[in-house]
């Protein structure tokens, strides 16, 4: 598939089958996630694959919709701040932009391979922090549910390009 066709096909999932994942395709999307780039190439993070079937109580707690453990795993990108690069000039660390990109490298593949995901920001931290069993400096960015889909695409109405682009 071309790119722009995978971009354009991607959405938001929110109902999963029970259809387990081919090892080949959960290889790949883990292979895009680490592919990805990061700052200064520090490589700061790491992919958590989680079974839904054993972990459903827990995963509830981190993020309560029930589509979400309805796909045989859900990902989770967990950032270490101290090994990612930080500007130097005003102290800014890209630990969150370099785990967001790990995931949607990840979404991109998983949605070029026909599966669906759906981006997941509003968890619970610490009840995360608890389940994966992070440490201080260790902080988990995003989740997303990884199954095939079995919910209808709901389009959501996309701004103008020249309410959004501007040139200088």
């Amino acid at each position: 598939m071309e790119l722009i066709n995978v971009i354009e096909d991607r959405y938001s999932v929110r109902g999963f089958t029970n259809q387990e994942i081919e090892k080949e395709k959960l290889d790949a999307v883990l292979e895009a996630g680490r592919l990805a780039p990061t700052g200064v190439n520090f490589q700061p993070f790491k992919v958590y694959v989680i079974d839904t079937k054993e972990n459903k109580e827990e995963l509830t707690k981190i993020y309560s919709q029930p589509w979400f453990v309805e796909a045989p795993i859900v990902l989770a990108v967990v950032v270490d701040k101290t090994k990612s690069w930080t500007r130097p000039w005003d102290g800014k660390n890209i630990a969150d932009i370099d785990g967001t990109i790990v995931m949607d490298h990840m979404i991109l593949r998983a949605t070029d391979l026909g599966l669906g995901t759906c981006y997941i920001a509003a968890f619970k931290k610490e009840e995360a922090i608890e389940f994966l069993d992070l440490d201080e400096n260790e902080e988990p960015v995003l989740f997303t549910p990884l199954g095939y889909p079995n919910a209808k695409r709901s389009d959501r109405p996309r701004k103008p390009i020249d309410e959004l682009v501007v040139y200088k």
